[in-house]
């Protein structure tokens, strides 16, 4: 039997203040034009960036650096941007149907015949996405703004519903989430992105919150990920949670402490994670020397930060950690990580009284877990932003970095990562035991 379209209801569709605002996922088609547009122009700036940077438009990377964990060719992601917008809207017969499409809709020809053999990371993998026979830095830009051209094009006949909007605010955050990929890979490479760190604030003590009952989970009309949706009610006692993510000087004293060498403060895999980095590490990643740290502008800890060396401000949160440090660094403080719903009360709750987020994504308590009523996606499913293949196994991330972009940073934004993933923007936060 054919399957048609449901109808959403008319409060599916919302107008924010700005495309940068956080209310983007209720944006209807006009503002949803304007940000992908924005969206692509900043993947374009990134890619002159690392044009410059690299100076070269092959944008060469090392090949020691080419299997680091979340490294891809950027000329390769900057294609695979354009090729997921177009796989799921452009040629995507069933895009009507929204967060209920068939996983394998009826498709058309894409707009160059090889796009699904360049960018289709089902049909590519990771060692020949690397292949010089791929389209150069020329043709990929010019894919970019054919895909972009078609998709504003397809979103002016849209239906202004949740399920006729649904895979455009899909490619658009998809694109926003690559674009802190970049800034990540930039990071890496040591490239010289011109990205300023937010500045230095006054550490505040920790906040005591009382007790409550919390909503968590996404069950409101607009976008959301499948690990953000399943409104749930949780009870939780009160504590008492840091006012801002543990900082270089907070960090320091666990290392001058022999932290990197106490297997008791460890978890027995984190500690084999430990022992198995190269050059025996004794330090965050990116870190070149770490000492003493007594003062907010002055600590003692050498960073490499986009190509240059630079001297990390104390009160700065610390960043690079995986969540097997975090998780040494609590034990070592007689602490514990914060559970993403405290993490999530205290946002929402205390921003009076001086909690502070935004700097580094924070690591939370626990693992990723499906929410009441999980369902998956239709497109993510095998693929790095399927939470399925986390469950039980990936950490829950809270908040947003610097290099995050705005309409990201969403104080119910659920991402996730792997335990010993340390190439991003990472940082924790603690709670009193």
């Amino acid at each position: 039997m054919a399957q048609t379209p449901r109808p959403a209801s008319d409060s599916s569709v919302s107008t924010p203040a700005s495309i940068d605002s956080p209310d983007m996922h209720r944006a209807g088609r006009e503002l949803l034009s304007l940000a992908l547009i924005d969206a692509r122009n900043h993947t374009l700036h990134l890619l002159s960036l690392y044009e410059q940077a690299l100076g070269s438009a092959a944008l060469p990377v090392p090949r020691e650096l080419q299997a680091q964990e979340g490294m891809q060719p950027p000329v390769w992601l900057a294609g695979h941007i354009g090729w997921f917008a177009e796989w799921w809207i452009g040629r995507n017969t069933q895009r009507a149907f929204g967060a209920d499409c068939p996983v394998r809709p009826t498709r058309l020809a894409a707009i160059d015949p090889g796009a699904d053999d360049w960018w289709n990371p089902a049909q590519i993998g990771p060692e020949r996405r690397w292949s010089p026979e791929l389209p150069d830095l020329a043709q990929t830009k010019a894919y970019l703004l054919e895909t972009l051209e078609s998709t504003l094009e397809l979103l002016e006949h849209a239906a202004e519903t949740d399920a006729g909007l649904y895979f455009y605010r899909l490619a658009l955050f998809h694109e926003d989430l690559r674009g802190e990929q970049f800034v990540v890979m930039a990071q890496t490479l040591g490239l010289p992105l011109g990205i300023e760190q937010a500045p230095v604030s006054v550490v505040r003590e920790p906040l005591a919150l009382p007790a409550t009952r919390w909503s968590l989970g996404r069950d409101e009309a607009g976008f959301a990920f499948a690990q953000e949706r399943g409104a749930h009610r949780v009870d939780v006692p009160e504590f008492e949670i840091d006012a801002q993510p543990v900082t270089w000087n907070q960090f320091t004293e666990f290392v001058d402490d022999g932290g990197y060498d106490r297997e008791e403060l460890w978890h027995g895999e984190g500690w084999r994670w430990l022992a198995a980095q190269a050059e025996g590490r004794r330090g965050p990643r990116h870190v070149e020397q770490i000492g003493a740290a007594r003062s907010a502008t002055g600590g003692s800890v050498l960073q490499q930060r986009f190509g240059a060396t630079v001297r990390a401000a104390g009160h700065h949160s610390a960043v690079h950690l995986s969540w097997w440090e975090a998780d040494a660094w609590a034990r070592w403080a007689g602490r514990r990580i914060a559970t993403e719903v405290e993490w999530e009360i205290a946002a929402h709750t205390a921003a009076r009284r001086g909690f502070r987020w935004g700097d580094v994504h924070e690591w939370t308590a626990g693992t990723l877990q499906p929410w009441p009523g999980y369902r998956a996606d239709p497109w993510s499913g095998g693929g790095e932003f399927d939470p399925a293949a986390g469950f039980g196994r990936a950490r829950v991330l809270r908040g947003a970095s610097f290099a995050t972009r705005a309409r990201l940073r969403s104080m119910r934004r659920r991402g996730f990562a792997l335990p010993q993933r340390d190439d991003g923007f990472l940082g924790f936060r603690t709670c009193a035991l």
